[in-house]
């Protein structure tokens, strides 16, 4: 996929004063993937993504998003891409449809909002105040209003904090047939589950650095690591074993049990294990 880049990161450096906030970051996300920013608060996730959508400028290294710097790129440029920032937009007195169809008239070439209402689900909500909606459906109308520009790269913050498991899910749908439709989306999240479940590829940021960066199976070498296998032995009681080889050892365990392995259990590390190991050796 060389060469087809929606965002291009070299060398990134942002500076606080005397803090330094992004440290010489470099990253690449591909046209049309889901590319989740994972790691603690304070990392540089915020400032990375900041930087990218031309909210903030950086104090050296090259960026480009849709190949122009946004620290420099003009109103076509920021028609192209898609915002859903961490705090929700305010505007309690407005309908559903109203401010879809406000937001609407900053863009060129809009997606109808009908498509768009009906796309993040909330369809016959079109008549009620944002003030009425639930949590769940404010946030559903800011990522409405993050695409109805239908932007070719869509920025997504924390989009599910505060949510509760359905309707987490009903929004990972979403997200997945935006991607389908050819979106790219950057994420940032702190639901490593989340990152697994949307992300194509994952990025481990500490200390303003990548440390890690892979599909979230692969993440940190997590794919290649020991196997604990687990059983309950008569005698002995449970019994765990670290294994390279996990399926020859459960081989032999069935040989000696003859047939079924009482309370055979076989687990890798999760991505909470590698990704808590990968910012503990960075702080």
């Amino acid at each position: 996929m060389a060469g087809d880049a929606a965002i291009r990161v070299s060398g990134l450096i942002k500076r606080y004063g005397d803090s330094v906030a992004v440290d010489g970051l470099d990253l690449e996300v591909w046209r049309g993937e889901t590319f989740a920013l994972l790691g603690p608060n304070g990392a540089g996730k915020t400032t990375t993504t900041e930087i990218l959508e031309g909210y903030r400028k950086r104090d050296g290294g090259r960026v480009s998003v849709l190949g122009q710097d946004p620290q420099t790129a003009d109103r076509r440029w920021r028609s192209r891409i898609g915002i859903v920032m961490q705090e929700p937009n305010d505007v309690y007195e407005l309908t559903v449809a109203e401010i879809v169809r406000h937001f609407a008239g900053y863009f060129p070439r809009p997606r109808a909002v009908g498509e768009v209402i009906e796309l993040v689900g909330l369809a016959g909500k079109e008549r009620k105040r944002t003030s009425a909606l639930s949590g769940g459906q404010r946030r559903r109308l800011d990522v409405a209003l993050g695409i109805v520009g239908n932007p070719q790269v869509l920025f997504l913050d924390e989009p599910t904090t505060g949510f509760d498991p359905e309707a987490r899910r009903q929004f990972w749908e979403l997200i997945r047939s935006l991607r389908t439709a050819g979106t790219t989306i950057l994420l940032t999240t702190h639901y490593l589950e989340e990152a697994e479940q949307l992300a194509d590829r994952a990025a481990v940021i500490s200390g303003g650095r990548i440390v890690a960066l892979d599909e979230p199976r692969r993440l940190g070498g997590r794919d290649l690591a020991s196997s604990t296998v687990g059983w309950s032995d008569p005698r002995d009681g449970a019994c765990t074993a670290q294994s390279d080889t996990p399926t020859k050892l459960i081989a032999e365990l069935a040989a000696r049990y003859g047939g079924e392995v009482p309370g055979l259990t076989v687990t890798r590390p999760s991505l909470e294990d590698v990704y808590l190991q990968l910012i503990g050796q960075e702080r």
